[in-house]
């Protein structure tokens, strides 16, 4: 496979382009809940909403993680949450847990370096 040569603000400009068309259809998508996300694919919505508050803390600009969920979700996460978020099924917990072992009993993980962004953490 053999990917074209590009520079960097175009490249910047198509991975902007697939991260906005991302958002867009996870908003459409209202049906899969982010354990969904997290269990088949090991990142959600927070997930999504952290990594840009950390992109944006990277370049010296301040972000409320709520102002970033709104971002992803496209209105406040309690708003979402109240419209579209079901309870959790036991057997989503179940494969939740086998793909996540200890997720919960995790302590925060300490902020990255300005310059770095860590997407290699999971959810929240």
């Amino acid at each position: 496979m053999t990917v074209p040569e590009m520079d960097a603000p175009t490249r910047t400009e198509l991975e902007a382009a697939a991260f906005r068309t991302l958002v867009a259809h996870l908003r459409q998508r209202t049906d899969v809940q982010n354990i969904d996300l997290m269990n088949l694919a090991g990142f959600c919505r927070n997930c999504l909403s952290r990594w840009y508050r950390e992109a944006a803390e990277a370049r010296g600009i301040a972000l409320a993680d709520a102002d970033a969920r709104a971002i992803v979700y496209g209105m406040p996460y309690k708003e979402w949450q109240a419209k579209y978020q079901k309870p959790a099924s036991e057997a989503q917990q179940e494969a939740f847990a086998k793909s996540h072992p200890g997720h919960a009993a995790h302590a925060p993980a300490p902020a990255p370096a300005a310059a770095k962004v860590d997407r290699s953490r999971g959810c929240h």
